[in-house]
C-alpha cells in the first residue's frame, strides 16, 4: 500500500499574500524561498482530527489550525509580544507531550506553537 511521506505544504488564502508571507518570515522566522519552499528541522509532526464544534482553533469557523514546533516556547512568545503580535495570554502543558501557546496571524489564522517535551 502506498502512503504519504510527510507534510508537503500548507496553503493559506490572504487578501495580501506578500504581506502575510512577510509576517511569517519577519515574526516567526519562517524563511521560505521563492516558491514557498521551507526546509524544516527534523522532528515529530502531529496529525489529529477534532470535533466540528471544537473551540480549540480559537474563535471563528476556521476548518484547520497550523502548528509549529519551537525550541523555546517562552522565548518565542516573548519575541512575538515584543513585535506586537496577537498572542494568547495562557500557555498549556500536556505531560509527556510538551507545552503550547498561540498567536493569531494578521489574516486571523490561529497558530499553535509547540515546545515538545
Amino acid at each position: 500500500m502506498e502512503r504519504v511521506l510527510g507534510i508537503g505544504g500548507f496553503f493559506l488564502r490572504a487578501d495580501d499574500p506578500a504581506a502575510l508571507n512577510a509576517w511569517y518570515r519577519d515574526v516567526l522566522g519562517l524563511d521560505a524561498g521563492e516558491h514557498g519552499i521551507w526546509t524544516q528541522e527534523p522532528g515529530p509532526t502531529v496529525f489529529a482530527t477534532f470535533d466540528a464544534d471544537t473551540d480549540y482553533f480559537g474563535p471563528g469557523s476556521a476548518p484547520s489550525m497550523l502548528n509549529f514546533r519551537v525550541a523555546s516556547l517562552d522565548a518565542m512568545l516573548a519575541q512575538l509580544r515584543e513585535g506586537g503580535a496577537d498572542v494568547a495570554d495562557h500557555v498549556e502543558a500536556m505531560e509527556g507531550v510538551g507545552r503550547f501557546g498561540w498567536v493569531t496571524d494578521p489574516a486571523g489564522n490561529r497558530i499553535e506553537l509547540w515546545e515538545p517535551a
